[in-house]
């Protein structure tokens, strides 16, 4: 296998998960450093990432670049890239777009399930679309290199941010509704929007966005990407398991709820089971990748486009993706007229 990138992870970090990801030769992986929290509580989640570089140099590193995926794979290391899976971490400041940006975010949720500032999430009775102030973030994160990132939002609003945006944006971890109807899952009509515009889908392990939910196969799972491999291209799709590896249920509490109700909401779970659901047998942590990659040509694919899947797409989305737009030199284009 080539390079080896996960869209998405939200495990209860630690240095045997550090150790697993070397052992499955993972190179990069974009993980969620913050929910709900405000600017200053992401900044502390910052804080103790640092500690963490600074425990296991030999194991991690923070990636702001795809170079630093380059970097990773030839030192034997994991870049980690940070990512927000709601807009809370800039509060009402646009500002902080460029300040979060700098400090290495590289991907941020417009929404996560509800109404935000920016757009409506998933789980919205209603779909507004892309707000005024919105459209002025996503204008704002084209401009910096912060990927729109629309995995919780609603049909309106992530076709409206792909019609806006004007740099691919990303579906980091989500699956087609054709193959399981669970809100978060994308119709074709998005998906074939997010392959159009090049933007990239990465495909969700994480039990409720699965048909069969935990009992899923692996086959059928690596079916349904191939299918959508048509429907997109293969070159705008990848993975993004959604891995909540070690987490207490008690996180999923406060990624459904935050601070916005004091009841309590299960989201796409059942009050019955609250918690996390048991992943599926065939992918437990990060040394279950070759297993995919493994399943993708089970489904018929040929090995450059399992390569392209589990992490060329990404390493090439990276690349024009986390860098400021360059200023046009008009006085220059003026004296050459």
């Amino acid at each position: 296998m080539s390079v080896l990138i996960d869209g998405l992870q939200y495990a209860n970090w630690s240095e045997r998960i550090f150790r697993q990801m070397r052992e499955g030769g993972v190179d990069a992986v974009h993980v969620t450093i913050t929910y709900h929290e405000t600017f200053r509580e992401t900044v502390l989640n910052i804080e103790r990432w640092n500690r963490w570089f600074e425990l296991y140099p030999e194991l991690i590193f923070q990636g702001r670049s795809a170079a630093d995926v380059r970097r990773a794979r030839e030192t034997g290391r994991t870049a980690i890239f940070f990512g927000s899976q709601n807009p809370s971490c800039m509060e009402d400041d646009i500002g902080l777009v460029e300040i979060l940006h700098t400090l290495g975010l590289r991907f941020m949720q417009l929404t996560y399930n509800n109404q935000s500032l920016l757009a409506s999430g998933c789980y919205e009775a209603e779909d507004a679309g892309l707000t005024r102030m919105g459209r002025e973030v996503v204008a704002e994160m084209n401009r910096v290199g912060l990927v729109v990132d629309m995995s919780h939002s609603g049909e309106r609003s992530t076709l409206e941010a792909i019609e806006h945006s004007t740099r691919p944006i990303a579906i980091t971890h989500a699956n087609p509704a054709r193959w399981h109807g669970a809100l978060r899952n994308k119709s074709d009509t998005v998906l074939r929007a997010l392959g159009e515009s090049g933007g990239m889908l990465g495909f969700s392990v994480y039990p409720h966005h699965l048909k069969g939910g935990s009992a899923c196969s692996l086959q059928d799972y690596c079916d349904m990407i191939a299918r959508t491999a048509e429907l997109m291209g293969v070159g705008r799709i990848g993975i993004g398991t959604d891995l909540c590896q070690d987490q207490p249920d008690s996180i999923v509490e406060w990624m459904r709820v935050g601070r916005w109700t004091k009841r309590i909401d299960y989201g796409e779970g059942s009050a019955a089971a609250p918690g996390f659901p048991a992943m599926p047998e065939w992918f437990a942590d990060n040394r279950d990748f070759a297993r995919i990659a493994d399943g993708l040509r089970a489904a018929g694919m040929g090995s450059a486009d399992v390569d392209a899947v589990m992490g060329g797409n990404w390493l090439r989305f990276f690349e024009t993706s986390f860098g400021a737009v360059r200023e046009t030199d008009t006085s220059s284009a003026s004296a050459a007229e």
